[in-house]
């Protein structure tokens, strides 16, 4: 069940400003890996407006799109996207780009919420290893389906890869990207195969070259 008591406890320790961080787009061959980082400044709002936030993957697209439109205009959600490009990637490893990815967004949402003469005091990020000592953070396995702050970060990253990824559609359709987010659906591999490797296919990825 969602809950904010994971990090109530970084809450206590650390201070009142605690951020949510997640990614989308490990798996695909092609588009970067997109993270991003939420901060909820006013959690009893959150919950009576947001009480149906869950992963983004248990969401329908047209959920994802109305959450991430209210959370644009919600003045108590701040958050910030980071991302890592095919180069990226393919330099130092998906998981270390992930990581890289990660630690934008949260330097991202820093910046935006010093302006407001506020910080992040610690983190919670879905997965089982933090990305950055710089900040207290801890890790929480399938923490997008645990915790809203993660769900939230979940559903902001997912609509702006998917956003971009069908961006990159328009110069490049044969991929299907529109529809597979970059991931190896038989289309895309076909396309490959056809059509051969574009800048932003990830060339150290199986399938690819």
């Amino acid at each position: 069940m969602l809950s904010f008591g994971h990090g109530d406890t970084l809450e206590a320790l650390y201070g009142s400003i605690v951020a949510g961080v997640d990614e989308v787009g490990r798996g695909p061959l092609a588009g970067p890996v997109v993270a991003c980082a939420v901060a909820v400044l006013d959690k009893l709002a959150f919950v009576n407006e947001f009480s149906n936030v869950n992963d983004s993957k248990l969401l329908t697209k047209k959920r994802r799109e109305q959450l991430y439109e209210m959370f644009c205009k919600c003045s108590y959600v701040k958050f910030a996207i980071g991302s890592a490009s095919p180069e990226e990637i393919d330099e130092v490893n998906i998981r270390n780009a992930t990581f890289l990815a990660m630690t934008r967004a949260l330097d991202g949402l820093q910046a935006l919420l010093h302006w407001n003469n506020m910080r992040i005091s610690s983190y919670i990020v879905d997965g089982n290893a933090i990305p950055t000592d710089l900040l207290p953070g801890v890790s929480l396995i399938k923490g997008d389906s645990k915790s809203y702050r993660i769900a939230a970060a979940s559903i902001v990253a997912k609509v702006c890869r998917d956003r971009y990824m069908e961006e990159l559609s328009n110069n490049f359709p044969e991929y299907g990207w529109e529809h597979n987010a970059g991931y190896g659906t038989a289309k895309h591999l076909e396309a490959i195969k056809t059509c051969g490797v574009t800048p932003h296919h990830r060339k150290t990825f199986a399938g690819v070259l």
